[in-house]
């Protein structure tokens, strides 16, 4: 049993921020598998499926950003979810808007909702999907930053850049990381090589 957790804050004020990337991309997800959301008695909406006989949640902390951890850690107790099969998708101001990095494991990278994961796990050893939000703000500014909604120009990209996350989330779902990361690099050298022959055909 694999667990997607998406980050962001509850509550129509936040919807379409930045910091709201992580629900948005399940939202995606659940759209195209047809599934929906479900209040807990806990402090998250979560919602169940399987893929190719692959069974999944998907998990929405209701904590606020800042303390995700705990509905983290009182999903996975319950459910008995190991770490490896414990996926956590944020926002990150440190790639470019609408790139991906994959990451089996490691720190928070300043990002509080991360933080509060691997304090309550009491463990980095879990995957990540960063999704890029840019760093379009001024020194000092970037909790406002991550807290606007997206620009009109930004929503309008969203869809394709979301589509590439679930397929990601699809491969985790039915191969663990492993699948995740070969169906990552193999779509990134295929991007890679498409631009290449596009510069040399412009020459």
């Amino acid at each position: 049993m694999r667990c997607i957790v998406g980050l962001g804050n509850p509550g129509k004020k936040y919807q379409l921020t930045r910091h709201n990337v992580g629900f948005l991309i399940l939202d995606s997800f659940a759209l195209k598998h047809k599934i929906n959301f479900f209040p807990s008695k806990r402090d998250y909406f979560y919602s169940e499926g399987s893929l190719m006989s692959s069974d999944f949640f998907l998990l929405k902390p209701t904590t606020y950003m800042n303390l995700s951890g705990t509905a983290v850690l009182d999903f996975v107790d319950e459910h008995k979810i190991s770490f490896d099969d414990l996926l956590v998708i944020v926002d990150d101001i440190n790639l470019e808007f609408g790139k991906i990095r994959l990451r089996k494991s490691g720190g928070d990278g300043g990002h509080n909702g991360l933080n509060s994961i691997i304090y309550h796990l009491q463990s980095e050893e879990f995957p990540r999907l960063r999704f890029g939000v840019g760093s379009q703000f001024e020194k000092g500014s970037m909790a406002d930053y991550v807290l606007q909604k997206f620009s009109n120009d930004e929503l309008k990209l969203l869809n394709s850049k979301f589509d590439f996350a679930v397929e990601l989330i699809e491969k985790f779902i039915t191969g663990g990381y492993k699948s995740m990361s070969d169906h990552f690099s193999k779509q990134s050298r295929t991007l890679n090589n498409n631009q290449d022959n596009s510069h040399k055909e412009l020459n």
